[in-house]
């Protein structure tokens, strides 16, 4: 038996599986966020623990014979976050999260200091780790100056399990500490960043064991003191387990929250200047490659809000997919990353019509966020990614007209998986498989049986070509605006 432990953003999903992987339990804890600030965003490490302990106890509820034969525990996690310790292990202050934008200047002045790009194979973006500590330096010199140890979320979790402080690869590339080509701390990064490498984790591969559970831990959540901590990985690499995307033309679309597309690779080919993210794979020798958009289903999510209609009613007026709309929508909501690392744009409606109703703003959201998906897609192309197809995941593909659409934007077939856990605890789950026995990743880490293919709209491709070309030209006057 095995679990998967994955910390996301908004909740803990803790997942039970048996040595052939089949699901036997789950149990989640949401998590709450706090913005005390504009462009802050943090959590407390301890509603971590808290989240994860009663979890953890809910599979033993509902388990209790199968947990006290699990062997190991595998983590995901959301990435980024600065969560700072000093000597005692003791957390000096809330986790800086992903989506905090608060390190902006300082991200810059990290982007152009030399050997930065080239090392860390990425653009410095302000939600990445090592500006948040250099602007804890500049704002909160007291809390900087008893640092002992970063870690990652997830690695807040392993250091609570185990006791000891380590990082897997895939997570760590997203420090800009990290040399992502080598796979190794880098002293250059760390140097540019005003840090060292005693407070760094000890950094390994995905499916390395960090160490056993706490005695006192494991009798507190009826598990046996032998069971082995594994490294796991960041969110996307872990979902990319999941779904058993290692090999070159894996990959997949992800509309959630924030929407990702990914491309697994089997060496290193970075790309800074496209903004698009280039990080070590959760598995050994192995790289992925994926393009970011902060506001995907957050863009219908905040339609929604502002409607009064749930994001499942709005897309329920769309029946067969439609020429574009009139109106454009550009789904800065939060700012950006890829293609354009900007944190500071913001959203727009254009085209605005005394008859435009409430259908067509939905349609301009789907249509905005899918294009905002395609310069990813392309920033992709561009590394030399070759994706002839995408897994669709997350819960933007509950809307059959956004996958018809996204599918003829992008111009690949999207495969919807049936239904069953194929995400980030799962992906946790199969690390813990490989670091405990020791088995193949490619073996042990299949993908989801398909349940449909969603063409492109070849009727309407032209057309969608014609719409990006337009969408694509509205950033630098949106960006031009005072």
């Amino acid at each position: 038996m095995f679990i998967g432990l994955d910390l996301g953003t908004s909740g803990v999903r803790a997942l039970l599986v048996d040595g052939e992987g089949a699901v036997l339990a789950s149990a989640d804890r949401g998590l709450q966020v706090s913005h005390t600030q504009p462009g802050w965003s943090e959590q407390n490490p301890q509603d971590w623990v808290t989240a994860s302990r009663e979890a953890l106890q809910e599979l033993h509820a509902k388990a209790q014979a199968e947990m006290a034969q699990v062997q190991g525990i595998g983590l995901s996690g959301q990435m980024h976050g600065a969560t700072l310790l000093d000597a005692d292990g003791a957390v000096l202050r809330p986790c800086i999260l992903w989506n905090d934008t608060r390190s902006h200047v300082q991200a810059a002045a990290l982007d152009v200091m030399a050997d930065v790009r080239a090392l860390s194979g990425n653009i410095v973006f302000p939600g990445f780790t090592a500006p948040k500590l250099m602007w804890v330096a500049e704002h909160e010199p007291d809390v900087f100056a008893k640092v002992a140890k970063v870690l990652l979320p997830k690695d807040y979790l392993s250091f609570w399990l185990t006791g000891r402080a380590a990082s897997d690869m895939s997570d760590s590339a997203g420090t800009s500490w990290l040399d992502v080509g080598a796979r190794g701390w880098s002293d250059r990064l760390l140097a540019a960043g005003n840090m060292r490498r005693d407070q760094m984790p000890d950094v390994i591969e995905g499916t390395d064991v960090i160490g056993t559970l706490r005695p006192d831990l494991a009798q507190e959540l009826g598990l046996s003191a032998d069971v082995q901590v594994v490294a796991g990985g960041g969110d996307n690499a872990a979902s990319a387990c999941g779904v058993g995307a290692l090999r070159e033309g894996d990959g997949f679309v992800s509309l959630g929250t924030s929407g990702v597309i990914l491309a697994a690779r089997s060496g290193f080919h970075p790309d800074p200047g496209s903004a698009v993210h280039t990080f070590c794979h959760a598995v050994p020798g192995r790289w992925y490659q994926m393009g970011v958009m902060l506001a995907a289903t957050d863009s219908l999510n905040w339609l929604a809000g502002i409607t009064g209609a749930s994001p499942a009613d709005l897309t329920a007026e769309l029946s067969d997919l439609r020429l574009p709309s009139n109106v454009r929508f550009l789904p800065y909501l939060s700012g950006e990353r890829t293609p354009h690392n900007d944190s500071a744009v913001r959203g727009a409606f254009v085209g605005l019509d005394i008859a435009t109703d409430r259908a067509e703003l939905t349609q301009a959201v789907l249509e905005g966020v899918s294009f905002g998906l395609r310069d990813s897609f392309e920033a992709l192309r561009g590394t030399g990614a070759d994706l002839p197809a995408l897994l669709a995941i997350g819960g933007g593909t509950g809307s059959r007209y956004w996958v018809e659409l996204l599918a003829t934007i992008l111009g690949v077939p999207l495969q919807l998986p049936a239904q069953g856990e194929f995400g980030a605890a799962l992906g946790a789950a199969r690390l813990a498989m490989c670091g405990v026995t020791g088995d193949d990743p490619l073996q042990i880490m299949t993908k989801p049986d398909i349940a449909e293919t969603i063409d492109p709209n070849t009727h309407h491709s032209a057309a969608f070509d014609e719409a990006y070309a337009a969408f694509r030209s509205s950033y630098p006057a949106l960006k031009a605006m005072p």
